[in-house]
Formats: structure tokens, C-alpha cells, sequence
């Protein structure tokens, strides 16, 4: 059997690979990174205070004013004309003695301010090669027919995840019709810090705040329509981007490119085995409902760096008591968040009666009691 060539190696260039291979570094691992240049990431991550909070201490980022724009209130407008609707809803970070519930992050300059980072690590090698095979004994082969080896592998490569597939997790998806069309655009009017949710019978039109008159969108709807309305120019775009804000900030103009990506959902039974260890999309992927995808990424970020400062390395098995102890931590995480955004993307697609009732008097429910509005507020920010 071949010698480590590391104590730990992490698979995936995307936001979650990179921080984890600069969180890994930074518990004293001799640690190499593969992460393939991919195309530059034009997507914003809207990030709650406590994963802030988190890269902040982590070092990755040490003032979100510089890199994002805050996130003081969320509105939310029931759009869907069904026979029972919801109210006009507006959560105010205020009522949580918070002066953000978070902050709009570009990825692209994430990814910058994460680079510089790991470039400082004097333990941690990046590559810019893929891996083609995991063998049984944490052989990984790569891109350009090299071979590496380590005790501690990390599979951050997304939902289509190699190292998942290769280590035998057992993970549950379900695709659906809807899918996400996400670009920037020029408002008439600002929104300040109020990401503004118009919830439409195939899925919310939302526009997050990203200074200025800029905004950025997501629009969930029909896969098909999306597509179509894509290709129609960008005039005919802006008219029915124009139409769905309800005319409330003015004229519309795009600012970058429109893409849409198809929606579904992926987990995983488990979270770690046999000293191989998933974050971010390998593990779990939502529809970009109640800003949980980069959140929920960067929380097993930090559960890693915990179960690894926990451990014994002394131990021949150091690395599957790390796996065994970051499955355990990230359980009731990742079965919180995911039911919650299942729920939560379920009850917007809902026609059912009774479904849009409970909606409707939930929502009602959150505006009129304080108490449901911070138990609100402490599940949809991940607060532990």
C-alpha cells in the first residue's frame, strides 16, 4: 500500500471546496486542493448573520461591507390571486435586535476574497486538475493520470458529486418542473435592504438587494416558460420583469446576462463514512428557497473544522472517527433545513385548499405574533 502523499485531500473549486480545504489547512493538515477552474460564477449567495458570523472567524472574510450589502428586512407579497391568500408580510431584522438578518454576497467576489486566503496557507496545495476514480482504499486518480492518496477525503464536488458516487452514499432526489432564472438588473427605484418576495402560483419572483438601484433576481416558475421568456430579448424580458414586480420600483433594465438552471432536490442518508466526508451540494441541494444553499454549505464547513479539532490523529483511524463524528453533527441539520425548505417550496406550489389555508394562517400567525416571529427568524438564519 502506497504512502499518503496527504493528511487530507478536498475535491471540488466551487465556494463550499474552497473554504473547506482552507478550514482543513487551518486544523494543521497537510492538505491539497483539486478544484478545476470552472467559468466565473455570475450567482449571489444571500448568507444569514450566523454564517457571517462564521467567516468572520474563519478568516475569510473581515468586513462583509466590503464585499456585500446588507439585508436589514424581507417583504413578502402574495401574488398568486387563489381564492385564499396570504397577507403582506414584512420581517424587519430590527425586531430581532439584529442590524441584518444577513448579506448579499456577489459569489465571484467571495471566490476572490477565499482565493487570497488559501493562497496564504502554506500547508494547503491547490491543483487545477479533476479527479476521475476513488478507489476502495482512498486512491484518488486524476484528470491527468496521476495518482494521490490521504486517510481524509472531502468531497465538495457538487450534486453530480464523483466522490459520493464512488464511496457508495445512498442519496434520495426528486427533480422538479420548475426552474430558476437568475440575472442582475437596474431598478427605477432603490429597494435599500429589503429583499422583496413576490410569490407567484409556480414559485416566488424575488429581488435581493445589491446596492443602489441594483438588484439581483431569481425567478422560479415553468421550466419551459422561463426558457421561452429568455429567449424573447432582453426588451420583451424587462417588460414582463416589469409586469411581475408589479410596476412598485419603477423601470427595469437588465444589467448582466439571464440563465436559467434546473431545480431539484438531493440528500444523503449520511454525511460521513469510512473517512470520507461530503459538504456543500455532494450532501444536499435545495431550490434557491429561504436562502439556505451556501448556508447550509459553509455550517458543514464549520462541523468539519469542529470534528477535526476533536480528534484523536494519533489514532490509525483518525480519519474515520472524524467522518463518523461530522455525520453525527450534521444530521439534525441537514433533516431541519431540508424539511423546512421542502415545506416551504411544497406550500408555494400548492392549489389544494386546506395547503393555501395553512400558508395563508401561517403567514398571518408570523405577522401578528412576536413570539412565532423570532422562532421564525432563529430557523430561517440557522441559528443553532
Amino acid at each position: 500500500m502506497s504512502a499518503y502523499d496527504a493528511d487530507a485531500i478536498v475535491v471540488g473549486g466551487g465556494l463550499a471546496g474552497v473554504a473547506a480545504a482552507i478550514a482543513v489547512a487551518k486544523c494543521g493538515l497537510k492538505t491539497i486542493h483539486l478544484a478545476p477552474v470552472g467559468p466565473p460564477d455570475r450567482r449571489t449567495s444571500a448568507l444569514m448573520m450566523p454564517t457571517v458570523d462564521y467567516l468572520r472567524d474563519a478568516g475569510l472574510v473581515d468586513d462583509p461591507t466590503a464585499v456585500g450589502h446588507a439585508l436589514t428586512q424581507i417583504r413578502i407579497i402574495d401574488a398568486t390571486g387563489r381564492l385564499i391568500r396570504a397577507p403582506e408580510t414584512l420581517f424587519d431584522a430590527a425586531e430581532a435586535g439584529l442590524d441584518a438578518f444577513g448579506w448579499n454576497f456577489a459569489n465571484a467576489r467571495l471566490m476572490e476574497r477565499f482565493h487570497a486566503v488559501a493562497e496564504g496557507l502554506d500547508n494547503l496545495e491547490t491543483r487545477n486538475v479533476g479527479v476521475t476514480d476513488l478507489g476502495a482504499d482512498h486512491t484518488l486518480t486524476l484528470g491527468d493520470g496521476s495518482v494521490l492518496r490521504a486517510p481524509l477525503i472531502v468531497g465538495a464536488d457538487g450534486k453530480k458529486s464523483l466522490i459520493r458516487s464512488a464511496a457508495g452514499f445512498h442519496i434520495r432526489e426528486t427533480e422538479f418542473r420548475q426552474a430558476a432564472l437568475v440575472c442582475d438588473l437596474d431598478l427605477g427605484r432603490p429597494i435599500g435592504g429589503t429583499s422583496v418576495e413576490f410569490h407567484y402560483p409556480q414559485g416566488p419572483f424575488t429581488l435581493v438587494p445589491a446596492g443602489g438601484t441594483r438588484a439581483n433576481l431569481v425567478w422560479i416558475d415553468d421550466r419551459a416558460l422561463l426558457e421561452q421568456a429568455r429567449a424573447t430579448g432582453e426588451e420583451a424580458l424587462a417588460a414582463r420583469f416589469l409586469e411581475k414586480s408589479q410596476r412598485l420600483f419603477g423601470a427595469i433594465a437588465l444589467a448582466s446576462p439571464a440563465f436559467v438552471f434546473p431545480l431539484s432536490t438531493l440528500s444523503v442518508d449520511a454525511a460521513g463514512a469510512d473517512g470520507v466526508v461530503l459538504v456543500g451540494e455532494a450532501a444536499h441541494a435545495f431550490p434557491p428557497i429561504g436562502a439556505q444553499g451556501l448556508n447550509l454549505g459553509l455550517r458543514d464547513v464549520a462541523d468539519l473544522a469542529t470534528a477535526l479539532a476533536s480528534a484523536d490523529r494519533g489514532r490509525p483511524d483518525w480519519a474515520i472517527g472524524v467522518s463518523t463524528d461530522y455525520s453525527r453533527r450534521r444530521a439534525s441539520d441537514l433533516a431541519r433545513t431540508g424539511g423546512m425548505v421542502d415545506t416551504l417550496f411544497r406550500s408555494l406550489l400548492a392549489d389544494m385548499i386546506p395547503a393555501q389555508a395553512l400558508r395563508a394562517g401561517g403567514l398571518w400567525a408570523l405577522k401578528l405574533a412576536p413570539g412565532l416571529r423570532k422562532q421564525a427568524f432563529a430557523l430561517g438564519m440557522g441559528r443553532r
